[in-house]
Order: structure tokens, then sequence, then C-alpha cells
């Protein structure tokens, strides 16, 4: 679909294709993320209508609650500050996985696996939708320069956001009761887990770049950032699989 969006774009140089290119390539990968979990939830609770609101609060609460704050604590990206970018972003993703779960009282560990899947690629869809249109009207409309970005963040935005709030909400909802949430130091843990990998993703580049100037080490500084968070996911999805929670009516 998106490729045939941007040839289609190519070929009659019509400049309103280029809203409908950056929505399907931020979209079409988050979204194909979410529904890989989605449909192996098995006799779980979570709703296919819980699963589209959550990604819908992700992406809009989530990303109005982190432009609120982060200017707050925040003045440039350094490798210290991106850690307080984790903090705050990994903060924001899970207020939409909370409204869900308060008022549908999901509390199994694949729900809550599967609505942080849903909140954090929908955070990964608005930002990133935002950085494509922002790299658009900064470079003077390069669509080459927009693909890139869209691409780039589309590729790695399941081992990112999608992975990181999935762990998080995981735990939360685990150890939660009938809707209400408890703070203990499971949830604790992950929280600073999540945000941790969070802020070394966004910074570690910047520390590679000053000692190895090579694209390379950047790549492989990522992918290893990103291996640490799907093996952990792995692992909680695998421990999720062993628990038997009725569907409810």
């Amino acid at each position: 679909m998106y490729i045939a969006t941007l040839k289609v774009l190519q070929y009659t140089g019509n400049p309103h294709l280029v809203t409908t290119l950056v929505f399907v390539g931020n979209f079409l990968v988050p979204v194909s993320f979410v529904s890989f979990f989605y449909e192996r939830r098995g006799i779980f609770s979570v709703s296919m209508t819980a699963t589209a609101l959550c990604f819908i609060y992700g992406g809009i609460l989530g990303t109005i609650t982190a432009a609120l704050i982060e200017p707050f604590f925040i003045t440039s990206l350094t490798f210290s500050s991106s850690f307080i970018v984790g903090f705050i972003e990994e903060l924001a993703k899970i207020i939409g996985v909370v409204i869900i779960a308060m008022r549908r009282h999901y509390n199994s560990y694949k729900d809550g696996i599967i609505l942080g899947a849903a909140a954090g690629m929908g955070f990964a869809a608005f930002e990133s939708t935002g950085y494509a249109f922002s790299a658009f009207m900064r470079t003077g409309g390069s669509l080459s320069y927009t693909v890139l970005i869209t691409l780039l963040r589309g590729i790695t935005a399941p081992v990112g956001h999608g992975t990181w709030t999935a762990i998080f909400s995981g735990i939360l909802l685990n150890e939660s009761v009938a809707g209400r949430f408890y703070i203990n130091h499971k949830v604790i843990y992950a929280y600073l887990t999540v945000s941790v990998l969070h802020g070394l993703w966004n910074g570690i580049p910047q520390v590679i770049g000053n000692y190895i100037p090579s694209p390379n080490a950047d790549i492989i500084g990522l992918a290893t950032i990103g291996a640490i968070g799907i093996i952990i996911l792995y692992r909680q999805w695998r421990k999720a699989e062993k628990e038997f929670v009725p569907m409810m009516k």
C-alpha cells in the first residue's frame, strides 16, 4: 500500500498525495504490530474496541501530554536529557491503558501487553507523522527526505515505543485487581527498565557518534537496545500464555 501510494505520487506529482503517503507510512507498521498481538490473544478478554481506543488514546493523549511536560524539563536534547524524555513519555503513553483498564477491569498479563502495544504504537504513529510533516516543511518539500524519515521511524517503531509500553503495561495490569492499580516494586522496576531503554535509544547515537563516527556503529547500538526490549517482551508473552482468564461477558 505504501509503495503503491509512493509510485502514484511520483507518477502524478499530485501534492495532495503527500498527506496520504505520510499517514499510510506512519500508521501501517504500528497497526500491523498491534494486530499481530491482538490476533494471538486467545481466550483473553481484551476487545477490538478497547484495543483501538487505546491506540487512539496513546497517540493523542500521549503526544499531547509529553509535549506539554517536556519543555519544563528539557531545553536541549543531550545524552542525560534523553533519559528525562524516556521517563516522561513512558508515563504519558500509559495514560490510555489506565483509562481503558479502569473502565473495563482488564487485569491480565496478556491484556496489558496488547493494550500497551496499542498505546505505544499509537504514540509512535502520531509522533512519527509529526516528524515527517516537520521534515517535509523544513526541507522545502523534499519528498525523498520525508520518505526516508517515514521509513526509518516506521521500521523501528515496533522495537521502540510499542515494545516498551507493552512491557510496562503488562506488568501494571498483571499487578492490578478489578481496575485498581497497585504500584509495587515490580511495577516500579518495569517503569524504570523501559524508561532507561527509551533514554538509551534516544541518547546512544550521540555518545557513539562522539567516539565512532560511523552510521554502522549507531545501527549496532540501536539494534542491541531494541533486541533487549524484544527479549524482555517475548519472555513476558510466554509467561502470559500460561495464564487462564475467562472471557468477559
